[in-house]
């Protein structure tokens, strides 16, 4: 597994349908049962020990409404009091780390994964993947969607429907596509 990890974490190209990464990542198929059972309506404390066990940390109070998508689980940080609306998509090639107390609206969508521009080499399959950070009591509206390697700081709102290519910084308030900036925050 770390050879997987330093392939589509480290922010090197690689070729995601290589036989060697599945080999490499065995725990593939247990990840998928796991989305598959956290999604099937199970009672509050089945989803919240699902969770424990496919996502890399979960702080307290912490609530995923399904459905709920992930490629890794493991690669997925969150922390303390935050809410995650229906139909979450989160593409954890590389690391996700989301702070304490986000409010994450329905059908957002955290995508790590970053394609080759180049026309052969992406018919090829190249990819890399860059992390994604979102700071403490961010707010991100329904449908927004965070792009590879963005980091948001604390405080910020993402309006609805937003495509969050650059970093954010703290307590602003950010709309439109691609996002920007459009006014501070107290």
């Amino acid at each position: 597994m770390d050879e997987t990890r330093r392939h589509t974490s480290s922010g090197d190209w690689y070729l995601p349908d290589m036989p060697e990464l599945d080999e490499l990542d065995p725990d593939m198929l247990r990840r998928e049962e796991l989305c598959a059972a956290y999604n099937a309506g199970r009672s509050v404390d089945e989803r919240q020990a699902i969770l424990g066990e496919l996502l890399g940390s979960v702080g307290e109070l912490v609530r995923i409404r399904a459905p709920f998508h992930c490629d890794y689980g493991y690669r997925i940080h969150i922390g303390t009091g935050t809410f995650v609306n229906f139909g979450a998509v989160f593409l954890d090639v590389a690391p996700i780390t989301i702070g304490a107390h986000v409010r994450i609206g329905p059908n957002v969508q955290l995508l790590t994964p970053v394609h080759e521009l180049d026309a052969e080499r992406r018919r090829a399959g190249w990819s890399k993947a860059l992390p994604i950070t979102i700071g403490d009591n961010v707010w991100l509206g329904g449908g927004a969607i965070v792009c590879p390697g963005v980091n948001i700081g604390e405080n910020t709102v993402v309006g609805a429907g937003a495509v969050v290519t650059k970093d954010l910084p703290p307590s602003v308030l950010a709309v439109g596509n691609p996002a920007r900036v459009i006014r501070k925050l107290a």
